[in-house]
């Protein structure tokens, strides 16, 4: 599997952070998840493809419901770690090495294709938007689920660009609903349902655990919050609780549907 150095930045992250996306991680909560199975309409026994699937929560989840879930991820401690917690809940899972814009399948192969919390860390969303659509059968559903930064807050979103990336180099890009809808719209694909939610993130230096990032980086993402500004105060709600830096990041959850 030939990576470009955006993937290879990624699999070697997640490579390496495996350990840490088990039980007790926060993705392991899939009340987002399931939030969205309405919108998903899908039929007992459905085939599921979960794309850069980490430790495995999101296409388990799936699995548990009775549907036909293929896990797909390109770093390989992710996928050992997800199929070694499969057989421990006694669900019988594929498990598939890959990149996210390149899906090894035949068209039409699956009726849901799942993402979540992942795909900033892409190369290619677009062509990952159009791959999910060409493996999709007719009526099925992509269901992406995503840090995002609300549409027309372009200062926000550079502030924010820049300390995540600061913070973990493997990251590429937050997408707004907007783009996301349009990458969406150019692949073929109608946006069913688009919601917007924030969510507490953990303080400052959790933060920084979570991503092993260097020292100084480190303190070039404290510079960057002392020197917010107004825009990424305002639309991240930015704040000092009991001396820990604290703030308010932005989830996406979108479903759209192959006509």
């Amino acid at each position: 599997m030939e990576l470009d150095p955006i993937q290879q930045a990624a699999q070697e992250q997640f490579g390496r952070r495996s350990h840490r996306c088990g039980a007790g991680h926060v993705l392991e909560n899939v009340s987002d998840v399931q939030a969205a199975v309405p919108w998903l309409e899908l039929a007992p026994g459905s085939r599921v493809l979960d794309v850069a699937c980490g430790a495995g929560h999101t296409g388990l989840y799936f699995a548990s419901l009775g549907h036909r879930v293929t896990l797909a991820d390109s770093a390989a401690p992710r996928l050992e770690r997800a199929k070694a917690e499969a057989f421990e809940r006694g669900l019988d899972v594929e498990t598939r090495r890959h990149a996210a814009e390149e899906l090894p399948y035949a068209g039409a192969s699956f009726d849901l294709v799942s993402c979540r919390v992942a795909a900033h860390h892409f190369r290619s969303p677009e062509k990952f938007v159009r791959e999910s659509a060409r493996v999709l059968r007719v009526g099925g559903r992509f269901l992406l689920i995503d840090g995002s930064v609300e549409d027309g807050e372009p200062e926000a979103e550079a502030w924010m660009h820049r300390v995540e990336k600061l913070r973990d180099p493997s990251h590429n890009r937050l997408l707004t609903p907007g783009a996301w809808a349009r990458l969406c719209e150019a692949a073929g694909l109608r946006v069913a349902f688009a919601g917007l939610h924030g969510f507490k993130m953990p303080d400052l230096e959790s933060y920084f655990e979570s991503a092993a990032t260097p020292p100084e980086n480190r303190a070039r993402v404290r510079d960057l919050v002392a020197n917010a500004p107004e825009a990424a105060l305002r639309v991240f709600r930015v704040s000092d609780e009991d001396s820990s830096i604290v703030w308010w990041g932005q989830r996406l959850t979108l479903v759209a549907r192959k006509p």
